[in-house]
C-alpha cells in the first residue's frame, strides 16, 4: 500500500503548553489508523494541526499529504487538495436545512450534476437523513447530526477523511451505526484518520492503531494485535486480566478490614 498521509516529528504548543511532542505517524492508502488515548491527550490537536486550523503553525516537523508538504497552509487550501474533517461535536449549520448543510460540504467544485449524484449516493448511507432533508439541522439528534457531518465532510469528495470523535456523546446503539457506515465508506475505498476514545469500537473496524499519552505516542501497531494487548484492554477498553482482577480484588479485600 502507498503512502497518503505522513506526519514526521511534529512538535506543537498551546501558548505555554507542550501539547505535541515529537509525533509521527502514517496513513497507508485505502485503510483506517484510529489515533487513542484518554482526554487531552493530544488526539484532536493532531488533526487540527494537519488542517491548518491552529493560530501557532508546528514548531517543528513536517506533514506531507500524496508527497507534498501542506504544514503551514490554509485549511482551504488543504481541503481543496483532498482532505475533509469532521470535527468534535459535529458544528453543522443548525439554521439550515440538511441538504444545505450538504451542499456546503461542496462549496470548492462547480460540477452541479456530480453534487447532486453525490447528494444521493450520501443519502443512501445515511437513510435517516434522506427522510429529513428538508429539516433544520438544529433540530436534529445527535447522532443524526453527526451522520449529517460526516455527509458534509464526503461532499468534497475527499482522498482523506478526518474524524474526530464520531461517537462522542452517542447512545451505544447510535456509536455501533456510525462505526459500521464507517467501515462501510473505507470499504467503498475511502482513507480515513479516526481520532477516538472508545478504544474497542476504533480497533474493531481499523487496520492500525496508535496511543496518544501526554502528546507522544506511546504505543503503535496493527489494531489486532493491540485488542489483544493487555494493556490496551485494561486501560483502554476496561477489560481487566485475570491476574489483575486478582490483584484488585486482594486490595479491595485488605481495604476492608483496615
Amino acid at each position: 500500500m502507498a503512502t497518503m498521509f505522513d506526519i514526521k516529528n511534529i512538535e506543537t504548543f498551546y501558548g505555554l503548553i507542550y501539547a505535541l511532542r515529537g509525533v509521527s505517524l502514517t496513513v497507508e492508502e485505502g485503510t483506517i489508523t484510529a489515533i487513542l488515548g484518554n482526554n487531552g491527550a493530544g488526539k484532536s490537536t493532531i488533526l487540527k494541526t494537519a488542517m491548518g486550523l491552529l493560530d501557532d503553525q508546528p514548531d517543528k516537523g513536517t506533514i506531507e499529504f500524496l508527497g507534498k508538504r501542506i504544514d503551514g497552509k490554509d485549511p482551504e487550501v488543504i481541503v481543496r487538495r483532498g482532505i475533509s474533517y469532521v470535527p468534535e461535536g459535529r458544528e453543522v449549520f443548525e439554521e439550515l436545512t440538511v441538504l444545505e448543510n450538504l451542499s456546503m460540504g461542496a462549496y470548492i467544485r462547480r460540477d452541479r450534476a456530480g453534487i447532486k449524484g453525490d447528494v444521493e449516493k450520501i443519502l443512501g448511507y445515511f437513510p435517516v437523513l434522506k427522510e429529513r432533508q428538508g429539516q433544520w439541522a438544529g433540530t436534529l439528534s445527535g447522532g443524526e447530526q453527526q451522520m449529517l457531518a460526516m455527509g458534509r465532510a464526503l461532499m468534497s469528495r475527499p482522498k482523506l477523511l478526518f474524524l474526530d470523535e464520531p461517537s462522542l456523546g452517542l447512545s451505544p446503539i447510535l456509536v455501533k451505526e456510525i462505526f459500521k457506515i464507517i467501515h462501510a465508506i473505507n470499504k467503498e475505498g475511502m482513507t480515513i484518520l479516526l481520532v477516538e476514545q472508545n478504544a474497542r469500537m476504533a480497533l474493531s473496524i481499523s487496520h492500525m492503531g496508535l496511543i496518544l499519552e501526554n502528546g507522544r505516542f506511546v504505543m503503535k501497531g496493527k489494531s489486532q494485535e493491540l485488542m489483544e494487548d493487555r494493556d490496551v484492554k485494561e486501560f483502554y477498553m476496561g477489560i481487566r486480566s485475570e491476574e489483575s482482577a486478582k490483584g484488585f480484588q486482594r486490595w479491595k479485600r485488605k481495604k476492608r478490614w483496615r
